[in-house]
This record gives C-alpha cells, structure tokens and sequence, in this order.
C-alpha cells in the first residue's frame, strides 16, 4: 500500500512554486547577477493573497507626526524623527517638523501601527522579497 503512494508521487507535479528559478543555483549571487545581466529569469512568486501583510509603505506628506505608531510597535521598528524646517522669511522661528523612520529589518509585520495611524499615512503592500545581508541597507528604511 505504502509502495503504491511512493510510486504515485513520484510522478506527480510538485505542489510548490520552484522560485527563483527552475532549478536550485549553485551561487544566488551569481544567479542574481545573471538575471541582472538579462541571461538568467526569476520565475515569479506566487501570487500574494488579499489583505497580505507585506513592506510598509509610508505616506510622508499626509503624516503629521502623532507619534502612535511608534508607541504600538512591538518590534521598535519605528523612530520619531524631529528636526528643524528653517524659515524663508528672516526673524521667524524654525518650524518643527516630527516625522517617523521605519526599519523594515526589524519589523514583525503586525500591521498595528497601520490601525492606529489618524491619518492613513501608513499601509502595508504586497511587496515581501526583502531579504539583505544589511539590516540597514537603504531600502530597508522607509522615511
């Protein structure tokens, strides 16, 4: 009986997305500089279903600087940064600006900070291919 299941699967499709590529590369950097180069092609992933909970995307200009999400996140993945607007006209005072830094590396995707923001500044996307050997390379952090 058992024998038989062995023999079936055997010929059977895999169940599984083969991504990035058809067959497991002997070098991912060296893969990835072919498909750089244009010689090598990534097999898509598998389509994100609805309401997936990917990359932060953060909307600067509608955000005011609350701070909320920061007080949410489990992970401390969000940092309040203020810093001074100079003035364009002489003798008035700088103004203050308070805006939120989002460290993608440290992010547990819990989407709290996304629930609690007044002003829908921040949602999350289907974007999920992020991995990096820099926890602070510079698509890792979102301002």
């Amino acid at each position: 009986m058992m024998m038989h299941e062995v023999l079936k699967l055997l010929f059977k499709k895999p169940f599984t997305n083969k991504f990035p590529a058809k067959y497991a590369p002997k070098s991912t950097y060296g893969f990835i500089k072919l498909v750089k180069e244009g010689k090598a092609q990534i097999i898509p992933p598998v389509p994100t279903p609805p309401k997936f909970r990917g990359k932060l995307k953060y909307d600067r200009e509608s955000c005011v600087g609350c701070g909320l999400c920061v007080k949410v996140c489990p992970a401390k993945a969000i940092e309040l940064v203020t810093y001074k607007e100079e003035p364009k006209e002489e003798g008035a005072r700088p103004k203050i600006i308070r805006k939120i830094r989002i460290y993608i590396g440290r992010c547990v995707y819990c989407s709290q900070c996304v629930d609690i923001c007044p002003r829908n500044s921040l949602s999350m996307t289907d974007e999920f291919l992020l991995a990096n050997e820099d926890k602070l390379a510079k698509e890792l952090i979102v301002e």
